[in-house]
């Protein structure tokens, strides 16, 4: 029997998911939309057509709307379906989602009028905490019905100034909660501190604040994918670099078939409304993780925003992963041929420049304007934690020492 989800962009009804007897997974654009002179597509691996895309080709993108790995299973045994059910996944927790797309049962109305939300207190919002890493999401809570994409243990929240509530339903949330529960110490003060250094130094990047309760300290991100209109949170559309090439979330890292620089640059000079400005950014992201040392900026750490165009979005999970010694230092994609962060020198960011149509001058006098702000900005950063300081120092010797090569 053919089961089928309404796919709402904004409170637009815009197409149906289908998963067939064989439980293969399709998408088609409704006609409506098709007709509709303010039509968009929701990414750029599915433009606007009237022929049904078939698993292959959808599945990137649909797929890279859910949690990963782990979180994945935990929140299919929970649910009681396949972990790799991409549909019935999105059926039970696709109404809050990254984007500005909502799930619906084929044929049920979407709630318009009265967004809902569960307070939390000061005694439930640590017993949720505690709770993520056993039931992620708090996929199959009654009302709650939240997907993230990635494997750390995190929650979509509403903020009020000081109050934190769980959306229900379909509800927006405007912010992601981390809490300090991974295995690697203190792992929210060191993004926390790379968020902060990026903003500092001019990039534009996710807004973000540590807090505590009892002795949990989580951190704070803004969505930079959901905003204020008329005293009414809106979505804003977004997609990562995987699902705007059609590349799976299981491929994400380029030795598997993931995004390369070379693509990332492609995609962003073939799809950004402005690629001059974009393409800028994108050069900074990149030699900003290296000096922080962040091996893990795959595919899916870069998203395109559709506000006003199409445009790069702020950067997130800027984290120095070099400071966590059982880490591997493969980075996750190749600089200048080369994965092995340890081993890269200014040849292989010759070679980078190539590869993404950028001049080696351009890249160099970047590397090094970018690393005078840093040491000149690292300084002025107070550190609340022994792991910031310790991140902190790694910086400095990173980019004290690429100085010298860079000469």
């Amino acid at each position: 029997m053919t089961k089928k989800l309404d796919v709402y962009f904004h409170d637009k009804l815009i197409g149906q998911l289908e998963q067939d007897n064989h439980g293969e997974m399709n998408f088609t654009y409704s006609s409506n939309w098709l007709n509709n002179p303010n039509a968009v597509s929701i990414s750029c691996s599915l433009p606007l057509q009237d022929d049904t895309f078939k698993r292959k080709d959808c599945q990137a993108f649909f797929g890279g709307i859910l949690p990963e790995n782990g979180q994945r299973k935990i929140i299919a045994r929970n649910l009681g379906i396949s972990a790799n059910n991409d549909f019935s996944m999105l059926d039970k927790i696709g109404g809050e989602c990254a984007g500005a797309l909502t799930f619906i049962t084929h044929k049920e109305k979407l709630n318009l009028q009265d967004d809902q939300y569960q307070e939390l207190t000061e005694s439930t919002l640590p017993a949720i905490l505690r709770e993520l890493p056993m039931r992620p999401l708090l996929a199959g809570e009654a009302g709650i019905r939240l997907s993230l994409a990635g494997v750390q243990d995190k929650i979509a929240v509403y903020v009020d100034g000081e109050r934190i509530s769980i959306p229900l339903n379909n509800a927006p949330s405007t912010h992601i909660l981390k809490p300090d529960f991974t295995i690697y110490e203190g792992v929210i003060f060191n993004e926390a501190f790379c968020l902060n250094l990026a903003k500092k130094i001019g990039l534009a990047v996710a807004e973000a604040e540590i807090r505590k309760i009892e002795d949990i300290h989580y951190l704070l991100i803004k969505r930079y994918d959901r905003i204020h209109v008329n005293n009414k949170i809106m979505r804003v559309h977004q997609e990562d670099f995987c699902q705007a090439l059609g590349i799976s979330s299981t491929q994400k890292y380029q030795n598997e078939g993931g995004p390369s620089f070379k693509k990332c640059f492609e995609l962003i000079r073939n799809e950004s409304s402005a690629p001059v400005i974009d393409l800028d950014k994108m050069l900074n992201a990149v030699i900003f993780n290296f000096l922080i040392g962040n091996c893990d900026a795959h595919g899916k750490n870069f998203s395109l925003l559709y506000l006003d165009g199409l445009q790069l979005s702020p950067f997130y999970d800027l984290i120095s992963t070099l400071y966590y010694q059982e880490l591997d230092k493969k980075m996750a994609m190749k600089l200048g041929g080369e994965y092995q962060i340890d081993k890269i020198t200014m040849n292989n960011f010759d070679k980078f420049a190539d590869e993404t149509n950028l001049t080696k001058p351009e890249v160099k006098k970047r590397i090094q304007e970018l690393i005078d702000t840093i040491l000149a900005t690292l300084p002025s950063i107070d550190a609340q934690h022994h792991v910031q300081e310790g991140v902190a120092s790694l910086i400095k010797k990173r980019c004290e020492s690429f100085a010298k090569l860079s000469r």
